[in-house]
């Protein structure tokens, strides 16, 4: 089972290390400890729960392009984007940008929106849920198109409209950077993941819940005409065995998982330091998860 790391917290206002040289450390402790991705949260706003909106929050796609050129070779990623936040031929050219630019190691996350404080806050237009899922799929089309250079011609969908899916210089991913869609909704989110995408991420609430979401999965595929085992399963953990930095908990802990198939755990620790915390304790999870899956 491969470790990687979720940064969703960039310091609190007035305390903490400067984000800057803290996440080139993350990068460094990342690639010596021999994590295998590295996301940042995609919020216009702080979650209440890490601080709430007077904490900093940095634009996913910028950290990601500094963290691209203080690593060299773990997978980069927003875990996840709303599908609301950007345009999608725009964010299908964002994402190309960070793939070119870190010599192939961009992944788009992407879901389907849920935080309308921060759209009212902004002033971005948070649509009803059913329509922001049409949106979702929508952008997932426009993505792929773009991502496919025999497809340059016009996309006419009930909500976006390009006349040219046109994306020069093309992605280095061969054939197109993955494609990860969070969320464990059982109708319409692992419906597109078994339609459109190369992984799903679910939350660790339970390998009962977990083993129960992939068999919903499963169902999508064969529905799909998709080979199940052709998709990643991630799964993000935020269990207590982090806080109290318990090793042997957390293995514990994720064994139910690895069972399940699931070959990538995210850790998403409650720090402004995940330098020190990949040191710690991601870089030693990394040989005890070695075996597993």
């Amino acid at each position: 089972m491969r470790v990687g790391v979720h940064i969703n917290q960039f310091g609190h206002a007035g305390t903490g290390p400067a984000p800057g040289p803290e996440l080139a450390a993350a990068g460094a402790a990342a690639e010596a400890g021999g994590l295998s991705w590295l996301s940042v949260m995609d919020h216009y706003f702080q979650m209440e729960f890490n601080g709430g909106a007077e904490d900093p929050m940095l634009e996913a796609y910028t950290t990601l392009s500094y963290l691209a050129a203080h690593t060299s070779t773990v997978q980069l990623g927003a875990l996840v984007t709303g599908v609301t936040y950007r345009h999608p031929g725009l964010l299908a050219k964002i994402v190309t940008t960070l793939d070119v630019l870190s010599g192939g190691r961009a992944t788009l996350g992407i879901g389907a929106a849920w935080y309308d404080r921060e759209h009212e806050g902004l002033g971005v237009p948070f649509p009803a849920l059913a329509e922001r899922f049409e949106r979702l799929e929508e952008t997932l089309r426009i993505c792929l198109r773009m991502w496919d250079p025999q497809e340059n011609g016009p996309f006419e969908g009930e909500h976006y409209r390009l006349a040219e899916t046109l994306c020069v210089p093309a992605p280095v991913s061969s054939p197109r950077p993955p494609i990860l869609i969070g969320g464990g909704g059982e109708k319409k989110t692992l419906r597109l993941v078994a339609r459109y995408g190369d992984a799903c991420n679910l939350f660790a609430t339970s390998p009962e819940e977990v083993a129960h979401k992939l068999d919903v999965l499963r169902g999508h595929c064969d529905t799909e005409g998709r080979d199940y085992d052709t998709i990643s399963r991630t799964v993000t953990y935020s269990g207590e065995p982090l806080a109290a930095r318990d090793l042997d908990a957390f293995t514990r802990d994720i064994e139910g998982y690895a069972e399940l198939g699931v070959d990538t755990v995210i850790l998403a620790p409650r720090t402004v330091e995940p330098a020190g915390f990949i040191e710690t304790f991601a870089t030693p999870a990394v040989q005890r998860l070695a075996g597993l899956g």
